[in-house]
């Protein structure tokens, strides 16, 4: 049942994130929105670090706000993000990574949004990432995107038809959600050391077969840690091979033909990637090359990989 006191319910799905979910939370308890007008719930995806520990002492620490824990043992984001949902009462749920860090202003400017826009279905905001030391000279606009980047407009704007929020940052309203029966498990995220991503896009799109319209607002910012030293060869072949093969899933699920022309859309795409890391080579800057090809290759390895 929806509480007309909480109007938004922020679910922050974890999984051994122990050095930057409190960071998470206390950029939510630290709102200016009342405290009374949301509640953020805590999904524990099954961490083996201390996540469970420390959520627990800065709930019990900080009782004016509206915090909860709930451990959902299913792995993969889908599972803990629909658990979270099924626990909300507010009327817009908010979905931010349990290492993002959110703008003081974060939910005032989204409750704002939807009253200004009373018939917008779903929202996505800027996503800025704050790299661990720096950001490194191989990245680009083209690869930024794998470690969460994203800046669709200005301005706000309604999201052309292919194009849709990043699950770091997005809002729907509560009925929708039930009504398109939440986030597809088969498409978990993280799933042990296998990735299959695309769990948002198809969420989107859902929304969009219903009739929604789905909204960017550029000042309902995050920002998305990035530990650098973390982003080698494996880390971002897992992430683009994710959603590749969150790509099969999708498209096989509505038939062949779909798949079939997905396999050719990422070959046309890989070769656009290698025309433009050529251009980086030719402008000087050949660190950005290979990372915008290899980028593209191992997202065509995840399309055609058969792993689930």
């Amino acid at each position: 049942m929806v509480d007309h006191t909480i109007q938004l319910s922020v679910v922050v799905a974890s999984y051994n994130r122990r050095d930057y979910i409190i960071e998470a939370m206390d950029s939510l308890y630290r709102q200016t929105l009342s405290k009374d007008r949301f509640e953020v719930i805590v999904v524990d995806n099954n961490s083996k670090d201390d996540t469970e520990r420390l959520i627990g002492a800065y709930i019990r620490t900080h009782t004016d706000g509206h915090f909860y824990y709930l451990s959902e043992l299913r792995q993969g984001a889908s599972f803990a993000r629909n658990s979270g949902a099924a626990m909300a009462k507010g009327r817009l749920l908010v979905f931010m990574d349990d290492d993002a860090v959110a703008e003081p202003e974060f939910l005032e400017n989204i409750l704002r949004f939807f009253d200004t826009h009373p018939g917008a279905g779903g929202l996505g905001g800027r996503i800025i990432p704050r790299y661990i030391p720096a950001e490194p000279k191989w990245m680009s606009h083209f690869v930024s995107s794998l470690v969460g980047n994203f800046d669709y407009s200005p301005e706000t704007v309604e999201f052309s038809p292919q194009r849709y929020p990043l699950e770091s940052n997005m809002i729907v309203r509560k009925v929708d959600f039930d009504a398109v029966g939440g986030f597809n498990t088969d498409l978990p995220g993280v799933k042990g050391t296998l990735r299959i991503g695309g769990e948002g896009k198809e969420f989107f799109f859902k929304l969009k077969n219903i009739g929604r319209t789905i909204w960017y607002d550029p000042s309902v910012r995050v920002e998305h840690v990035v530990e650098v030293a973390k982003l080698t060869h494996e880390y971002l072949y897992r992430v683009a091979s994710g959603i590749g093969r969150g790509e099969s899933v999708r498209t096989q699920a509505i038939g062949k033909g779909a798949y079939y022309k997905k396999i050719a859309e990422y070959i046309y795409k890989l070769g656009g990637a290698i025309v433009l890391g050529l251009f980086y080579a030719l402008k000087g800057r050949p660190a950005q090359t290979m990372p915008i090809i290899r980028f593209r290759i191992d997202a065509l390895r995840g399309l055609l990989d058969n792993k689930r």
